[in-house]
């Protein structure tokens, strides 16, 4: 299915090129996992839902041993100064300068938007999305990163733009829709023209929309650093819901990935794999038939729905269990049964990106 939504949209009269990553799986319009190259144009369906869903790793300064030592402290952190869902909220909020943008009177749905996005500002969605403490193990000295080859403390989380976004994806999906009718197979892929008001209008609030992203991860590390302490050494981080203005074969392009993470030469990224297994600091090598991308993480081999009735809360303590790890909330959609064997997808992907460190979990938050 996730192959054939692929070829759908390479059939577009605005498609350039396209590639699936080997964490590959369906979705709506474009799959989890496609990356989709066209000219002059942008389709809401393939950013996703969840504008500007990305990975954030900060590596301090507190020795790794800590995390067994004074666990209490972390879980507590955790319990404490992390949101989730539609309906936590943090009691109180910093001034974020991004609230202070013009982009947000320029467009009425963002200046309808600004009091939820300030709402919601430092919370995680639900599903898929995590904050977690665990082991930063950086294999070689890498001054990229300007940090030595050895163990570190770290905080990753993944989650995106919270209502913000969502409610944007789907006013423009809609638009888009309007503007640009498709046969039936093909409808999800209704694109919206750059060079259009409408066109130029998403671009804008998508852009809004992913750095609002990074800013709530930004105040999610800054509420768990000031709790348990320590200082930042550094931080890697990436989109992986997007599209991007981009040179491929000597021409600019719209590059969408929808749960793809971008892997030109250098660039440095984060590949999860489940609330138990490692997952992956790589550097990308600007694999040039992969539009510069790679897997979002290790991908799902069961849907939700079939990962609820497969597996229990039984089978989830036990794999939790065996590698040493604490879950606070979570479901069986999430077990870490119900993803891909994240080795079997970097080796998949070695022509794509280097690996250059591990994150291992230990603590583990996510919605209940």
């Amino acid at each position: 299915e996730a192959k054939t939504q692929l070829y759908t949209a390479l059939k577009l009269p605005i498609s350039v090129g396209g590639a699936l990553m080997p964490d590959a799986h369906s979705g709506y319009g474009l799959p989890i996992g496609g990356v989709l190259a066209v000219e002059n144009a942008v389709i809401p369906y393939g950013v996703g839902l969840d504008i500007g869903c990305r990975m954030c790793l900060s590596i301090l300064d507190i020795p790794v041993s800590y995390l067994s030592g004074a666990r209490d402290k972390y879980e507590k952190a955790l319990a404490e100064h992390t949101k989730f869902g539609m309906y936590e909220t943090h009691k109180s909020h910093i001034e974020h300068e991004i609230f202070d943008r013009d982009t947000f009177s320029l467009i009425p749905i963002l200046k309808r938007l600004k009091d939820k996005a300030i709402k919601q500002m430092g919370t995680s969605g639900s599903g898929n999305h995590f904050v977690e403490f665990g082991e930063v193990e950086l294999l070689a000295d890498d001054p990229q990163i300007g940090l030595p080859k050895g163990k570190y403390l770290g905080i990753l989380s993944h989650s995106g733009s919270r209502g913000f976004g969502a409610e944007i994806a789907q006013y423009y999906v809609r638009v888009a829709a309007e503007q640009c009718p498709l046969p039936k197979e093909a409808q999800q892929f209704a694109w919206l023209d750059l060079s259009t008001h409408l066109g130029l209008e998403y671009w804008t609030a998508m852009n809004l929309a992913g750095d609002y992203a990074s800013a709530c991860h930004d105040d999610i590390h800054r509420r768990l650093i000031r709790a348990v302490g320590g200082r930042l050494r550094a931080r890697i981080e990436n989109h992986h819901n997007f599209a991007w203005k981009e040179i491929h074969n000597g021409k600019e392009v719209v590059v969408h990935r929808k749960g793809a993470t971008p892997a030109g030469e250098g660039v440095l990224g984060i590949i999860p794999a489940s609330m138990t297994d490692a997952g992956y600091i790589v550097r990308g090598k600007g694999n040039a038939e992969s539009f510069s991308s790679a897997s979002h993480g290790a991908g799902r081999a069961f849907s939700r729905n079939e990962s609820r009735n497969r597996f229990t809360s039984s089978d989830i303590k036990k794999a939790l269990k065996a590698k040493d790890i604490t879950l606070i909330g979570g479901n069986a959609e999430e077990a870490p049964m119900a993803y891909k064997n994240i080795e079997t997808v970097m080796q998949s992907q070695r022509d794509l990106v280097e690996v250059i460190g591990r994150f291992q979990p230990r603590i583990v938050r996510m919605d209940k």
